[in-house]
């Protein structure tokens, strides 16, 4: 793996109690390989949840086995599926779920998951290497539902700057790349203020959130940037000893020598960590060609918002972006 310096506040946070990850998509060999790989770290205890043949198979041909940090659950025979299944149907049953509906749900291993969680036999769950994004954000919302006094659910990446031409190294928060598609101005403050929560914890660093537009401080005129300046003083007036600026241009926002000449006097302009776009065409277009042009490595889409951990990974996700969304979860769970 590479060099995982950046990141060392989010592996010591998730090593301080070595929690218990629930992995839905178990019999992928990705999932296996960053499930052997997080055990024998001591990043996290780990369940795999999938068919038991075809688990255990994939964790043979790794040279692994079950053990003590490393559980393999079956949501067809488990002897905790029926409970799950009765805890669900009380969930649900307002909405229509009967015995039976919630018997055949938690053969689903993304609500078998959820519910792990939900019910505290698993500290955090993720998901999406297989799965829809769809399907893993529906699932966590129908199981664990909104952390109390949140209205919104979003999502951010951590975006880790640490190839060879990124100076200084670090890792700064793209949102919402992943989630929210056209946010108002209170949903967009929202996002802001979640994920500055989400950074400060994460890295035990100080937020410093940059509002993105095209325009920066009056630069353009248009009803986009409006939505941006209105947003950042919602954020503002709601959080009034966070660092918070905007409307921002990328390069304002990040660059310090652009920042003199476009913001003079903002105390984030240039050295921003937390970058909050006006939409999710913006947010999802940028942090890939940040990560397939500009060599960052993305981490995510990483959920806030919801009662407990749950989060998503890309389909096309590597054993090493599954072993990174582990240790988010994990260190989550430290500060949930």
């Amino acid at each position: 793996m590479k060099d995982m310096s950046v990141l060392d506040p989010i592996f010591a946070k998730a090593k301080q109690s070595r929690r218990l990850i629930a992995l839905s998509e178990g019999e992928d060999p990705r999932i296996i390989e960053a499930a052997l790989q997080s055990v024998k770290s001591g990043l996290a205890r780990i369940v795999l949840i999938g068919r038991s043949a075809e688990v255990l198979a994939g964790l043979a041909a790794m040279g692994g086995a079950p053990g003590e940090d490393l559980i393999v659950m079956d949501p067809e025979s488990d002897a905790l599926s029926d409970d799950l299944a009765s805890a669900f149907y009380e969930l649900r049953k307002h909405k229509g779920m009967s015995p039976e509906k919630a018997a055949a749900a938690l053969r689903q291993p993304l609500i078998f998951a959820a519910m792990m969680v939900r019910q505290g036999y698993a500290d955090g769950t993720v998901g999406g290497a297989v799965a829809t994004t769809a399907d893993t954000v529906r699932a966590a919302l129908q199981v664990l539902g909104l952390h109390p006094g949140t209205k919104l659910v979003s999502s951010f990446f951590l975006m880790v700057l640490d190839a060879a031409h990124h100076d200084p190294k670090r890792v700064v928060v793209f949102a919402d790349c992943g989630l929210v598609v056209n946010p108002d101005a209170t949903q967009m403050a929202a996002i802001a203020a979640a994920s500055a929560t989400s950074y400060a914890a994460l890295m035990n660093d100080t937020p410093r959130v940059a509002m993105l537009s095209f325009s920066t401080k009056g630069s353009a005129v248009h009803a986009d940037v409006t939505k941006v300046s209105d947003a950042t003083q919602i954020a503002v007036a709601a959080n009034p000893t966070l660092a918070i600026d905007g409307e921002l241009q990328f390069d304002a926002a990040f660059v310090p020598s652009v920042a003199a000449s476009k913001a003079k006097g903002s105390g984030v302009a240039g050295q921003a960590n937390v970058f909050v776009f006006p939409n999710l065409d913006a947010g999802n277009i940028s942090y890939k060609i940040a990560q397939r042009i500009g060599g960052a490595r993305a981490i995510g889409p990483i959920l806030q918002g919801l009662s407990k951990p749950a989060n998503d990974l890309s389909r096309g996700c590597t054993t090493d972006d599954v072993f990174n969304m582990i240790a988010v979860t994990a260190a989550q769970v430290v500060d949930a």
